[in-house]
This record gives C-alpha cells, sequence and structure tokens, in this order.
C-alpha cells in the first residue's frame, strides 16, 4: 500500500483481507446527520467513544442489574453486566473474523435506556405508563434508542451510525439484528446475564450449589466461566458453519432451561417480590408526583408529551437518585425552628 494511504485506505484494504465476507465493512458511515470521517477512527470507534463519554454510561454504575442496592462490593450492576456482555461478544466477533468495533459499540450501548431497579423497575415504569398514558408503556431497548438519538447531549444526540442504532434497538425482542455483529450481541447479553446472575445469586444466598440444575449444569460446566466458554464455543462452531449467529439445538435449549430456572428463582422469585413492593411504591409515586407536577421535569425534547418526558426522567434515575427523590417529596424534613 502506497505510504500517502489514508486512515480509511489502510482500514478497507485490511477489513478486505481479513474479515469474513459476512462482516460488516466500517465504510461507508451511514448516519442521519452526515458529517466528516474521523482521520484516526473508525465510524464504529467514533461510536463506541461517543457512548462511553455519554451521561447515560456513567449512569449505569449505580443502576441495578438484578439486586436492589446489594451489601457487598462484587455484585453486578447494570455497567459491569455491559463491560463483561461486551467482552464476551468481542471474543465471538473476532473468532468469526466479524467487525469487532462495530460489535463493541453495539454491546456498549444496550442498556443505555434501562430504568433503575433492573427488571422491576422496568415492569413498573411500564405498568405506569401504560395505566396513565393510554397504553403508552416502556421496553428499554426501545428507550435505549430514544437516549442515543435524542436525549444525551442535551437534546442533541449522539448521531450514531445506523447500524450501532439497528444492534441498541434490537438487542431484544422479536425482531433481528441486520448485522452479525448486533446478532452477536443479542445472543451473547444472555449467555453473559445467565451465568453472571446465578454468580450473584449464589453469593448472595438465594442459590446454593446444589439449587442448580443438574443436566444443564453437566453438559454446560461447573462454574459460569466454563459454561461461558462452552456456550461461546457452540456459538462460534456452528455459527461458522451457518452463515448467521446460531447455537446448536442441545446446547441453545440447555441455555433457555437455565434461563428459565433464573426467572422462576431469581428474578421472579420470592427474595426478588420482596423488594419489588418498594420498588413500585418509589417509582409510582414519583410518576404520580412528576405527571401531576411536569414543571419540575427537565426536558431534553421540546416536544415530547408529558408522558414521555416524565418517562425519560424516572428512567434515566439511577437507583439511589431514584431514592432520594422520593425520600425528599415523602419524608418530612427536621424542623428548621
Amino acid at each position: 500500500m502506497p505510504a500517502t494511504a489514508t486512515f480509511e485506505d489502510r482500514i478497507r484494504a485490511w477489513e478486505d483481507e481479513f474479515l469474513s465476507e459476512h462482516a460488516t465493512r466500517s465504510y461507508p458511515a451511514r448516519r442521519r446527520a452526515e458529517e466528516p470521517d474521523s482521520p484516526m477512527r473508525t465510524p464504529f470507534q467514533r461510536d463506541r467513544d461517543r457512548i462511553v463519554h455519554s451521561k447515560s454510561f456513567r449512569r449505569l454504575k449505580h443502576k441495578t442489574q438484578v439486586f436492589v442496592a446489594p451489601e457487598g462490593d462484587h455484585y453486578r450492576t447494570r455497567l459491569t453486566h455491559t463491560l463483561e456482555a461486551c467482552g464476551i461478544a468481542r471474543t465471538v466477533a473476532r473468532a468469526l473474523a466479524l467487525n469487532e468495533d462495530l460489535t463493541e459499540a453495539i454491546g456498549l450501548g444496550h442498556d443505555l435506556g434501562h430504568p433503575p431497579f433492573g427488571h422491576a423497575g422496568e415492569a413498573t415504569l411500564a405498568a405506569a405508563l401504560s395505566e396513565r398514558c393510554g397504553g403508552m408503556g416502556f421496553k428499554h431497548n426501545e428507550h435505549s434508542l430514544r437516549v442515543v438519538d435524542v436525549l444525551e447531549r442535551d437534546g442533541q444526540g449522539l448521531n450514531l451510525t445506523e447500524q450501532v442504532r439497528d444492534g441498541i434497538l434490537n438487542h431484544t425482542g422479536p425482531n433481528k439484528p441486520a448485522t452479525l455483529e448486533g446478532r452477536i450481541v443479542k445472543l451473547v447479553d444472555r449467555v453473559a446475564y445467565i451465568n453472571h446472575d446465578i454468580d450473584d445469586a449464589l453469593r448472595a444466598g438465594i442459590l446454593h450449589p446444589e439449587d442448580l440444575p443438574t443436566a444443564e449444569i453437566e453438559l454446560l460446566g461447573p462454574s459460569g466461566s466454563t459454561r461461558i466458554d462452552t456456550l461461546v464455543a457452540d456459538i462460534v462452531e456452528h455459527s461458522t458453519a451457518a452463515g448467521d449467529i446460531v447455537q446448536s439445538e442441545e446446547i441453545g435449549m440447555a441455555m433457555l432451561r437455565l434461563r428459565k430456572f433464573m426467572f422462576e428463582r431469581v428474578y421472579l422469585g420470592p427474595d426478588a417480590q420482596s423488594e419489588h413492593g418498594r420498588v413500585e411504591r418509589a417509582m409510582r409515586g414519583l410518576f404520580e408526583h412528576y405527571m401531576e407536577s411536569p414543571g419540575e421535569v427537565p426536558s431534553w425534547d421540546p416536544g415530547a408529551s408529558d408522558c414521555q418526558r416524565v418517562a425519560d426522567y424516572i428512567a434515566g434515575m439511577t437507583d439511589r437518585y431514584c431514592i432520594a427523590k422520593f425520600t425528599e417529596l415523602t419524608v418530612p424534613e427536621e424542623s428548621k425552628f
């Protein structure tokens, strides 16, 4: 390659030589608003950096993954889940010779729209919006896209590429991401949270090793790292042959059974349900207050309805900020006299 070749020329040549024919190419960038490319970063690297430097990404460190306000330094948060899922996804992308930068950007951005308090918080906010706002509802993947498109940068949005936006939107739900890199994140998200949440549930004493389903553990492995290795190896082997991101039926069904077990025993189990009442009181209390006093809600989207603005505000809260605002509104202050 001539010495005068640009950064883009070098990346294009490298991708043509080393990436799979099924991989998404880094150029040309497809954004909602056109802008000049960076002379030192691919468009997907640029998206990754915009996500990592966003306020919504930083707030993930104080948002629940599974356990609300756990006592201990080693439980997962929404941020550590994001980083763990992203690392596994990059491993799969590299093994399949797909675009690691795209995979990483989608992985880092996929949960930006998650409200506080994990599954309980999302269910509470969805129910409140449905009841008060004509069936509006709430889905964190759709809100993640709204965060990067509209709410970040004080209403300007991040202007991410179409491929990253598609991967964020479709990382969960019935629709398949348009790129193989997005499909990696969709599958690996489950691989990560199932196994890491088992680890946290064991640490919390909600599960004991003998509680775990015997057949699935024997097939996938006795530890979280072993199970992740088994699942990743299976994905790489069968995706290579299929030209898509797939699992074998045996391993895939075992993972789904393990996920079902986690929903029954952990995500929707008695310990989680004991927290749901408190989560619901706090979030519904804030929701009703702000619906009655929408002027107290910051507006990053002047054209949004009151329902949307309240949803944006509450969904953006960290667990501790949500608790602090609810306490501020409901607990009498000590007299100053």
